[in-house]
């Protein structure tokens, strides 16, 4: 059974998946245009993060930040390699939006990239009731970012 809790993004095994994150967004995208948190920035007060466990294994994490009173952001999405296919960032991405609900958010917003490699990340979203939509928060219009918004108030969603 998958276990989805809040956890501590400085723990060893995580620190490798989300080193593992860090360097594939370094290898398909350049670097002003990667825009992961660190492992401090994910301990943050305004950041809750998740992982997905089963048996005690690392199979995926995520985190939510909130950047405005109405509006949350998607940061770290990452499942291990033997993991994908199964559903399980699917299960995460839906713990995240609950969140995001119980917590009265209007919005609920990403930055993903735009090479292939992140097709499969952007169809879980598009599954999840997410389209594209200007850049918010802090960014900027980008080639190798694609942003993408929920409408929490839209109750047929996630």
């Amino acid at each position: 059974m998958v276990l989805i809790e809040i956890d501590d993004p400085r723990q060893k095994d995580i620190r490798q998946l989300l080193d593992e994150h860090l360097v594939d967004m370094l290898a398909t995208s350049p670097v002003e245009s990667v825009h992961a948190l660190e492992h401090s920035a994910l301990s943050g007060q305004d950041v809750t993060f998740w992982t997905a466990r089963e048996d005690d294994e690392l199979l995926s994490c995520g985190a939510l930040k909130q950047f405005a009173s109405d509006r949350g952001e998607i940061k770290s999405m990452r499942t291990t390699s033997a993991a994908r296919g199964q559903g399980i960032a699917s299960q995460l991405l839906s713990r995240i939006v609950v969140e995001a609900r119980q917590r009265s958010y209007r919005f609920l917003y990403l930055e993903t990239g735009s090479d292939e490699f992140f097709a499969p990340a952007r169809r879980l979203y598009g599954r999840h009731g997410f389209t594209e939509c200007q850049p918010f928060g802090n960014y900027v219009l980008d080639p190798h970012s694609v942003f993408m918004r929920l409408d929490l108030l839209d109750g047929n969603q996630s």
